[in-house]
């Protein structure tokens, strides 16, 4: 069973936080994994084989107050690896990038700048 991490623990595994594919959107994950059999390239990437997985942050506004997940995707399916809370300031600093619709959004703007940084990511 994989135990779900927080900011602090992502932080410390460089090796998830090297892999992370800061463009990839929760649409462009399902068009590459979900239909990766019925894709023709057209000049994107691609899902070469079962090995493949991408890690990418996905906003979830279903809740209350939005959290950011930070998941892996292969063909089988995702697994949420991480729960990320967003602080109040954040959230004020990135109003306009926090959606008031309900539902899974691409992490960008602001938001995905304070990822970076705490995350020590250049």
């Amino acid at each position: 069973m994989i135990t779900m991490m927080g900011l602090k623990e992502l932080k410390e595994n460089g090796k998830l936080v090297d892999s992370i594919d800061w463009s990839m959107t929760p649409e462009e994950a399902v068009r590459l994994y979900l239909e990766w059999g019925n894709n023709w390239s057209r000049g994107y990437e691609m899902v070469r084989s079962k090995d493949d997985k991408a890690h990418y942050f996905v906003l979830n506004t279903w809740e209350a107050s939005p959290l950011i997940y930070f998941i892996e995707r292969d063909y089988e399916g995702a697994v949420e690896l991480a729960k990320i809370e967003v602080p109040e300031q954040v959230k004020n600093e990135a109003k306009y990038d926090i959606p008031s619709a309900r539902g899974v959004f691409a992490v960008d703007g602001e938001l995905q700048l304070w990822l970076k940084k705490e995350l020590d990511v250049a």
